[in-house]
């Protein structure tokens, strides 16, 4: 019965969405199911944290991931935060109750020599695409933008004498991103190429526009062309263009940039959000030592 109060809740007070209603209905049904078997004279008052703990012993103990207990525990807890409100219990037993950690995912990224291939490679063919295209991937690569924003930028937002971006990031944050002299010759190659073809491709203030078009560059339009390139110099399963953004940062730090600097140039809000880049380095670093030391 509090259960379904509870469910009531979410779903006519909170207007959670129907599959977060259903999935925090399972979770405290399985709850009250697994402190059942264990005592049957067990009721939400009379639980206490250690068998909740027992409960994510068993969890783990069934093959589930971190993540999935960790979700599982969150809504438990609020379930008694939404009872104690209420008066309905006289404590939380799931307050203290620290769920598993999560394994952190190393970012996928590429080497730099695989860039290096790409780039200056003959993948790219010799026109406006072409053009376009090979912008695009060094792009990603030389700022370390998100696709969000490369989609985004204007002409206006790309200064080719200070050599440097204007993008718009998460919460319409603006920051300014130095590129270099390759990155340089790369854009005014593809302008020129983009004004060669006519009025079509100068109705749109995009900066990435359609061929054919002249209109906007859709995000996933270029998801397909980064897969594409990707595809051509690397096996590895995630070739996306956040792949490009971790290789960038990867390759930043690999040559003695700040942490600081990196964040920065991401446009990140925490320094620990950058901080999994330097346990790629130091993936990477292992990698090299065990390949390279004779004793290890």
């Amino acid at each position: 019965m509090w259960i379904r109060i509870f469910i009531d809740y979410l779903r006519f007070e909170r207007n959670l969405s129907e599959k977060t209603v259903e999935a925090y209905q399972t979770d405290l049904k399985e709850f009250e199911q697994f402190y059942k078997n264990l005592d049957e004279e067990l009721s939400w008052q009379t639980v206490d944290a250690d068998v909740i703990r027992q409960w994510v012993v068993a969890m783990m103990d069934r093959g589930n991931s971190a993540g999935s207990v960790g979700r599982r525990l969150s809504a438990l807890r609020s379930f008694y935060k939404f009872l104690l409100r209420r008066k309905m219990v006289d404590h939380d037993p799931a307050h203290g109750v620290v769920g598993p950690k999560k394994e952190k995912n190393l970012p996928s990224f590429l080497r730099e020599s695989e860039m290096d291939r790409l780039l200056d490679g003959d993948f790219f063919s010799d026109d406006f695409v072409g053009a376009r295209d090979h912008l695009i991937l060094l792009m990603f690569y030389s700022t370390g933008i998100r696709l969000s924003e490369l989609t985004g930028l204007e002409m206006v937002d790309v200064d080719v004498d200070l050599q440097q971006l204007k993008v718009t990031g998460k919460r319409n944050k603006q920051r300014v991103i130095p590129f270099g002299s390759e990155m340089r010759l790369a854009i005014e190659d593809y302008v020129k190429r983009r004004m060669a073809l006519g009025e079509r491709l100068q109705v749109s203030s995009s900066f990435f526009v359609e061929e054919k078009s002249g209109l906007g560059m859709k995000p996933e339009k270029v998801r397909v062309i980064v897969r594409k390139y990707l595809s051509c110099v690397t096996t590895q399963k995630k070739r996306s263009p956040h792949v490009l953004r971790h290789t960038f940062a990867t390759s930043m730090l690999n040559h003695n940039a700040n942490l600081q600097s990196v964040k920065e140039l991401l446009g990140h809000e925490s320094l620990s959000t950058t901080e999994i880049y330097t346990h790629t380095t130091f993936e990477e670093l292992k990698e090299m030592y065990n390949h390279a030391h004779p004793r290890a």
